[in-house]
This record gives C-alpha cells, sequence and structure tokens, in this order.
C-alpha cells in the first residue's frame, strides 16, 4: 500500500481515522467512533 502512496496508521480497534472526506476503522468496536467523525464530515449536530 505505501508503494501506491498509501499510509498506514496503527490504531486501537476501538477508534477510527478520517483522511479528508474517508473515515475508516479496523473493525466492529469502533461503530461509535466512526459513527461520531462520520456525522462530523455530515456537519450534522446532536444535541442529548
Amino acid at each position: 500500500m505505501r508503494l501506491a502512496g498509501a499510509s498506514y496508521a496503527e490504531i486501537e480497534v476501538d477508534d477510527a481515522v478520517t483522511d479528508g472526506n474517508f473515515v475508516t476503522a479496523p473493525a466492529w468496536p469502533a461503530h461509535p467512533a466512526w459513527t461520531r467523525q462520520f456525522l462530523v464530515l455530515l456537519g450534522t449536530r446532536i444535541d442529548l
């Protein structure tokens, strides 16, 4: 992947990474972090 220009992020299994308009995570335990970051990209505001 690095030869193609990608970079690798070593993150916890329950964390997510945002790069530009792309959000990714390693596994299902990261769903809350992924959703949170994705909603930020969409400009969503959630008040509890």
